[in-house]
């Protein structure tokens, strides 16, 4: 099969596939207290080195449950492709217990989060983003990961795990990268969280996403029907109106609001 009609089919597949309830957990404007932030509340801090030189991201994992080691590779490689951190970006690593029964609310995961961040978001000249690995499911089972507020993400494992399609293709691995990378970029403000883009890339239907299936952050990429994707590869890169979008907000040339930092 070409690469035009291959591309052609991913697109029509992920046409199909159910509207998505969003990796947001909740309605924007409903999300947090302020301390938190929105998704995308820390962006500045990241994107810029003004005041934060160095960044970790905390991952948080309950045992079984630790991130592919692509995925942590290939979320370092995105982020120090965008963020101004001239002191370097870290991962720290840590096997924890959320005690957590059920599916899991946005609620859920924020409160989890907080209780076992090792550091504020903000300390010294160090900008903490944590992801957190639990067990289980989220209140809808479609939802593969969730940004919860300006510095807190969670990935789903167990649906992760049965996302991949028909012959493993995409497998569990390409779906955990895409949605790793996926979920950072809502922290990043993408798309529109926090800025308004000069170019129309966002998807009409689903806020806060790509209407360019090409795009990380394509609506699609963080739902469970990725496993009818047969044809093509799952997109993991921020496309060019991403990244350009990402320059303007670093640069002052894009406004950017709701910042818990600037």
């Amino acid at each position: 099969m070409g690469k035009d009609r291959a591309k052609a089919t991913l697109f029509v597949l992920m046409l199909m596939m159910t509207s998505l309830s969003g990796c947001f957990g909740d309605e924007l404007s409903d999300l947090i207290p302020e301390r938190k932030g929105i998704p995308g509340g820390l962006a500045l801090a990241c994107l810029r080195a003004d005041a934060y030189t160095s960044m970790v991201v905390e991952i948080d994992y309950e045992p079984g449950y630790r991130p592919m080691s692509s995925s942590t590779d290939m979320l370092l490689d995105r982020l120090e492709s965008v963020c101004d951190k001239p002191d370097g970006i870290t991962f720290d690593f840590s096997e924890v217990s959320f005690g957590h029964e059920g599916d899991w609310t946005a609620d859920d995961v924020r409160e989890k989060a907080w209780d076992n961040k090792d550091s504020s978001p903000l300390e010294g000249s160090t900008l903490t983003w944590q992801i957190i690995f639990p067990s289980g499911y989220y209140e809808d089972d479609s939802v593969l990961g969730v940004a919860v507020d300006a510095s807190s993400i969670a990935l789903f494992g167990d649906s992760i795990d049965t996302a991949n399609g028909p012959f493993n293709r995409p497998s569990v691995e390409d779906v955990e990268n895409s949605v790793t990378v996926h979920e950072v970029g809502h922290l990043l403000g993408l798309v529109n969280l926090v800025y308004q883009s000069p170019v129309d890339h966002e998807d009409e239907t689903h806020k806060g996403h790509s209407n360019n299936e090409d795009s990380v952050m394509y609506w699609a990429v963080e739902s469970a029907d990725l496993g009818n994707i047969i044809f093509g590869t799952l997109p993991n890169e921020f496309d060019d109106d991403d990244l350009n979008d990402l320059s303007g907000m670093a640069d002052g040339s894009i406004k950017v609001t709701d910042q818990l930092w600037s």
